[in-house]
Order: C-alpha cells, then sequence, then structure tokens
C-alpha cells in the first residue's frame, strides 16, 4: 500500500496538508484550571529512554531505514516491471476488447493495475506490519489489517479510475497543453477531498464517537483553547477515535474544511497523556489553523504541482520517444503509458521530499509555538506539558533519541523529538519581557 500512498499524493496531497485557518482573536490568558495543572513535578529537559527502550528503538531505527531504501526502490521496479513485462499492454488490450468507450476502459484498466501494485507490495507491506506487531506499535489483528487494505484498494480504485480517465482525456485532447489544464484541475479536486475525507474517508477505517459522552471535562478544557484561538468548533464536532484498536501510540488532530472541521483525539492518548499534555497537543493542532498553515499549504501544493507537472511533461515526452517500442505504447494518451508517468512523478517525488519535509518541519515548528502559547496561563506549566508530551509520544513510539541530520533532512516531516523537548522549555518570552510570537 505504500505506492499506492504515493499516487495519492498526487491528487489529495493529504498527508502533508495543514489545517483551516477560521480567526484570531487576543484573548487575555486565562487562570490554570484545575483539570490543566496536572504537570509532572520534575521538569523533562531532554529526551531520553530507558535502557531496554533505548535498545529496541536503535534496532528499529535502522531496520526502518532500510526498510525506507528498499521500499523506495521496490515501488519503482515494481512499476518498471509492469511496464518491461508488458503487462500494462496486456491490460490495455483487455479493456480495448471489452469497450470502445474510454470511461468503461478506464474502470477495467485501473483497476487491474492497482490490483497488480497492491499484490506486488502486500509482503513487503504485511512485513512491515509484522515490525509494528513484534515491536508493540501495533496491535492490529491481521484480519483487520487485511480489511484496511481491500478497503483502501478499493477506495483507490474508485477515485484513480475517475482520474486518470480525466487526465487521460486532456492528454488526448491537448498534447501539448495537458500538463497545464491537468494543473488547473488537480488543485479544486484536492481541496474538494479534503473537505469530504473527514466524513467520508477517515470513517472508513476508523470508529468515531461524540467526546462529550466519554470525556466531558475535557471537551470543557479544550473549549479554552478554541475561544482563546478563535476557532469556532462546536462540541457536537469534538470526537474521540478508537484508536486503541489497531496501535499504541498517541495522537490528537484538528482536521476539515468549514462544516467539516472537526477536532479527533485518540483514545490511546486520553489513556497515557494527562489533561495538560493533550491540551497542549490540541494547542499545536489549532495552530495549523491559526497560522494559515492550509493557505500556505494550498499555495505550497500549487506551485509545486505546477513545477511537478511540467517537468512530468516534458520527461514524459522524452522517455515515451526512448521506450515505445520496448514498453508497447501507441501515444502518450495509451492507457499503456499510465505507468510511465506514475514511475516518472514516484521519482521526483522521491528527489524533491527534502523540499516538502523542510517546510512541514518549519510549520510544524511554528505550531509548536503557538500550542506552547495558546496554553500558557491554561496550563499551570505550559513548557513542561509540552515536553512531557513529546517524551511520552516518543517512548510510545519507540522514536531514536539520536537521529542521523540527513536522514532527518530528507525523510522527516516533523522536527525530532530530541529538538522539540529542550525547545519547549528555552520557549519562554513572558519571563524575558517579551512578546510572544502569535498570541498575543
Amino acid at each position: 500500500m505504500k505506492l499506492l500512498g504515493s499516487l495519492f499524493l498526487l491528487v489529495l496531497c493529504l498527508a502533508l496538508m495543514p489545517r483551516k485557518v477560521i480567526a484570531q482573536t487576543a484573548t487575555a490568558p486565562a487562570a490554570p484550571s484545575a483539570a490543566a495543572s496536572n504537570a509532572p513535578a520534575t521538569e523533562t529537559t531532554e529526551y531520553k529512554l530507558p535502557p531496554d527502550k533505548l535498545a529496541k528503538s536503535t534496532a528499529l531505527y535502522n531496520l526502518r531505514f532500510k526498510l525506507r531504501l528498499f521500499d523506495t526502490v521496490y515501488s519503482l521496479l515494481v512499476l518498471v516491471a509492469i511496464l518491461s513485462l508488458g503487462i500494462a499492454a496486456k491490460y490495455r488490450d483487455w479493456a480495448e476488447r471489452v469497450s470502445k468507450y474510454r470511461f468503461v476502459q478506464a474502470f477495467i484498466f485501473v483497476p487491474l493495475l492497482l490490483l497488480t501494485i497492491t499484490v506486488l507490495s502486500l509482503p513487503l507491506d504485511a512485513y512491515q506490519q509484522s515490525i509494528s506487531r513484534e515491536y508493540g506499535l501495533s496491535v492490529q489483528g491481521w484480519g483487520s489489517w487485511f480489511g484496511d487494505v481491500a478497503k483502501g484498494t478499493l477506495l483507490s480504485v474508485v477515485i484513480f479510475a475517475l482520474l486518470i480517465w480525466l487526465f487521460n482525456f486532456i492528454i488526448r485532447k491537448s498534447p501539448r497543453r495537458w500538463w497545464f489544464y491537468s494543473w488547473l484541475i488537480a488543485m479544486p479536486i484536492t481541496v474538494f477531498l479534503i473537505f469530504i475525507a473527514p466524513v467520508v474517508f477517515d470513517p472508513i477505517f476508523n470508529d468515531f464517537h461524540q467526546l462529550e459522552a466519554t470525556n466531558p471535562q475535557l471537551v470543557h478544557e479544550i473549549e479554552k483553547i478554541t475561544t482563546r484561538a478563535g476557532v469556532d468548533i462546536p462540541r457536537n464536532r469534538m470526537f474521540l477515535m478508537d484508536a486503541s484498536k489497531k496501535v499504541t501510540t498517541l495522537n490528537a488532530y484538528v482536521t476539515g474544511i468549514g462544516p467539516s472541521k472537526r477536532i479527533v483525539i485518540w483514545d490511546t492518548t486520553i489513556k497515557n497523556a494527562k489533561t495538560d499534555e493533550t491540551l497542549f497537543v490540541v494547542g499545536h493542532e489549532m495552530g495549523h489553523y491559526v497560522l494559515n498553515h492550509i493557505v500556505i499549504g494550498i499555495g505550497g501544493t500549487a506551485v509545486g504541482l505546477f513545477i511537478g507537472f511540467y517537468l512530468l511533461y516534458r520527461i514524459a515526452n522524452w522517455a515515451f520517444s526512448r521506450f515505445q517500442q520496448r514498453w508497447r505504447m501507441r501515444e502518450l494518451g495509451d492507457w499503456a503509458a499510465v505507468p510511465m508517468l506514475l514511475l516518472i512523478f514516484s521519482i521526483m517525488a522521491t528527489i524533491s521530499a527534502p523540499i516538502g519535509n523542510g517546510i512541514s518541519r518549519q510549520l510544524e515548528h511554528n505550531a509548536d509555538i503557538y500550542g506552547l502559547e495558546v496554553t500558557h496561563g491554561i496550563n499551570a506549566n505550559s513548557p513542561e506539558s509540552a515536553a512531557h508530551a513529546f517524551q511520552v509520544l516518543g517512548e510510545l513510539s519507540l522514536s531514536y533519541p539520536y537521529p542521523n541530520d540527513f536522514l532527518v533532512f530528507w525523510y522527516a516531516d516533523h522536527p525530532p523529538i530530541r529538538d522539540r523537548v529542550p525547545f519547549a522549555h528555552s520557549y519562554d518570552p513572558w519571563s524575558k519581557g517579551e512578546q510572544p510570537k502569535y498570541v498575543k
């Protein structure tokens, strides 16, 4: 499913898409509440792991690095094999024999292509899931895991059959400007899919419940954060997700746009983090809205896709002339050329990863600052609440304390926890008589 996930990034851009800003208000810090004043007595100034967890974290870090490299190469080789062995051409011939209508052909060719990718990727994906189970990061049974694979594949088939048909139609109608027209329609499609994701896609894979039904006091505390942030999220759009059915790590997030906007807290967070730590995580996520990260994300995606589609156009024309006979492609708008376009895009996405990840790390750092500021005065000790939240997150996810700087530069879309913990305590404009950066 890793390759299918990469394909989703072409149009959905969900993994890096920030949250929507609603409004920002200047509210004076509130007095610390009883529910949010349960910060640890000792300070967490450095991210450390006990010897047993450090050993597991080191082994997992080294293993995941090797798997990441192998997965990247293997995913590209899968597409090369589909092209070189004539599989794509054979699927095209089958689709054309079934119907002369290209819309119907798309719903024959694309499912065959994606099912082939899924089957070829399944052993590696299953191995990675077994590693998560072995290290205690996942508790999901194999039946449930295969069910998610099946649902993800079906969802991919429906969405990509429509999208690839549309892009293929544009290529055939405008061989010289298809890259520009494709870019024009990619952005509104992306925004639309992000809008419907919380209410259409997310419930397919996880169960959600009203947070107020089980944790009314936490909802009351969260409302202090949303009020100060100026983000209007009513109680009936605060949800608890049954993450414990699948994972042991913690998380909370704000998602959606406009009417689909909502707060989601994993039940594992409620179990493992204290109220003040949960409030910091919510404040961090709220920062993505308030700091206009949704606008930055859409703008960055627009620029990236504009450049990406143009480079795809130039490289695809070169590759077509070079491999047309070998891969049995009739034209660039041929169904058999689709894997070649995906291959080129995947290579470009791999090469350009440091750019997107670097921007993401900066946005996440800004959200950390916002989380510290918006919880200042609500949490009794907001720096420690944030630092200990990172410590708990790192321990549960077995995050390696000493990641390689180059790997952070290339792969990490969040700042490493080793940097986030000390920063939580070093950022203190109030004691220095300075103005906070965001929450005045």
